[in-house]
């Protein structure tokens, strides 16, 4: 129902189904969930850097690959959904984030381990110790993968929905617990690329190295024992810490409860039918942003060593590239963390946030757009004989300063898109898991189709980066102009705090 609206008389759509708010907790317990997203981006942070190489050395065909990389999307695209759904109808004792948080972070364990052990089992299992491929060894990691981008995916969903609940239903204090998400994230970021730029962590875990697992595997192996250390660590202070209500059911819940299932998938398409305007304007809004944000995400490190140091795959010059754009992510995710604290205070005024966010999108927009010109005067700069020479140190502080510029608006889109579903679901009367859920797919399904599309896109302009870089760039200039004129304002407190009573589902 529309803030003011009239109150119908009618059963409430599978939107509408929300748990009576909870008052406002302090913030240090929001701090305390909100540190969760550390541990969970440590891991992220180790599939960027480390598992690529880690792929050819299980000799994974690389026609193979995309398709394991396209399991985060897909993931995605089912997971955050259904689990939403199910933690704003749980009535465990135990409250309704905590029990899919804990599930979450005991599924990434056993993911780690499978992924970090995949070269000792399939030698175990008969894989030969040669340069070949592996194949019992592909078959564990391939599992192990895909169960992590799964309980990554449980994990993030009921943190922001969690988030929500302790905010009670104040619009500041959502936006102050995504931005602290965010900087979480951010914090993740740094420890994970800090953690697998260092060659000789194994040195920790003596035990770590096999005779199926080099060093490079062992000090993946080391990383991922840290990870799930952090993650524990943080998820079990958390949950010890900060307990949940135990809600009552609603009737409707109740008569579902009664039938004996929950029509999972029925009541995400009842969702999507039933969204109020604001929400698809959201959607669309988010849509555009992550069509801008994939391709970069994707191929930026490929991007410098190809466009910018002018490498091949497999040469040293590509090499050198790949880790200057590892040392471009590293201040990115520096930025983002400073940004992130920053995004509360300029978005102090709710109304102030969509203009935000239209601003941020506009700097995204050129961005992408100089990474044409960075590309071009790297051209220029290399030596006419065909000699091989990285760029000149003017290009290389060109392109780092542009990663850094970059963490502005990554903070924003980890934490206003979302700060901006809670309101607005709230104020609709609805889930605050299944609404994220529902602001997932808004971000996984631009994800899948650049993941498919960007490869031919690329190659029916020559081949390399820049083609999918000037449709982000297009893309994020749309949802800019989108996000000032159609986005609606999200109300004050006080108005936030008048619609809590309007609905009469809450």
């Amino acid at each position: 129902m529309e803030v003011g609206g009239e109150v119908k008389n009618n059963a409430p759509s599978s939107f509408q189904l929300q748990q009576p708010p909870t008052p406002a907790e302090p913030l240090r317990k929001i701090i305390l969930v909100a540190a969760i997203a550390a541990g969970v981006q440590f891991g992220w942070a180790l599939q960027l850097s480390l598992l690529t190489p880690y792929v050819q050395l299980l000799g994974i065909p690389h026609a193979w690959a995309a398709f394991i990389w396209l399991c985060g999307p897909i993931s995605g695209l089912l997971v955050q959904p259904i689990v939403g759904y199910y933690s704003d109808n749980c009535t465990s004792r135990f409250g309704r984030r905590r029990p899919f948080i804990t599930a979450g972070a005991g599924l990434v364990a056993v993911a780690v381990f499978l992924i970090g052990f995949a070269a000792d089992l399939g030698h175990a299992a008969g894989d030969s110790l040669g340069k070949g491929p592996k194949p019992r060894a592909i078959a564990v990691f391939v599992v192990g993968f895909w169960i992590l981008d799964v309980a990554n995916n449980m994990l993030q969903g009921p943190c922001r929905a969690f988030l929500a609940d302790l905010s009670g239903g104040n619009a500041r204090k959502m936006s102050t617990a995504n931005a602290l998400f965010s900087f979480f994230m951010a914090v993740g970021n740094v420890l994970g690329y800090a953690a697998g730029s260092y060659t000789s962590l194994y040195k920790i875990f003596p035990f770590s190295k096999t005779e199926a697992c080099d060093l490079y595997c062992a000090n993946l192996k080391s990383c991922f024992f840290i990870s799930i250390a952090l993650l524990l660590t943080m998820t079990v202070l958390a949950l010890t810490i900060v307990r949940e209500t135990a809600p009552a059911a609603a009737p409707e819940q109740t008569a579902v409860a009664k039938k004996g299932k929950i029509p999972v998938f029925g009541e995400l398409f009842g969702a999507l039918k039933d969204l109020p305007r604001t929400m698809w304007i959201l959607l669309l809004v988010t849509c555009l942003n992550w069509v801008a944000w994939f391709p970069f995400l994707l191929f930026d490190t490929d991007w410098m060593g190809r466009e910018v140091y002018g490498g091949e795959v497999g040469t040293k010059l590509y090499d050198h590239g790949v880790r200057a754009g590892a040392l471009g992510l590293m201040i990115n995710s520096i930025v983002l963390g400073l940004a992130s604290l920053g995004v509360q205070f300029l978005a102090r005024r709710p109304r102030r946030v969509k203009k935000l966010w239209g601003a941020v999108n506009f700097l995204l927009a050129i961005c992408l757009a100089m990474t044409v010109l960075i590309t071009k005067l790297a051209e220029r700069g290399r030596p006419a004989s065909g000699a091989t020479a990285p760029p000149a140190v003017g290009i290389k502080v060109g392109a780092l300063a542009l990663f850094a510029v970059l963490g502005i608006p990554l903070a924003v889109t980890y934490s206003i898109p979302f700060a901006l579903a809670s309101i607005f679901s709230s104020n609709s009367g609805s889930g605050q898991g299944l609404s994220l859920g529902v602001l997932n797919l808004a971000i996984v399904i631009p994800q899948m189709v650049v993941s498919v599309a960007s490869g031919p896109w690329d190659e029916l302009f020559g081949g390399g980066n820049l083609p999918a870089f000037v449709v982000g760039a297009i893309a994020a200039a749309v949802s800019g102009i989108l996000s000032l004129v159609m986005l609606p304002s999200p109300p004050d407190d006080v108005a936030a705090a008048k619609a809590m009573t309007v609905g009469g589902f809450h």
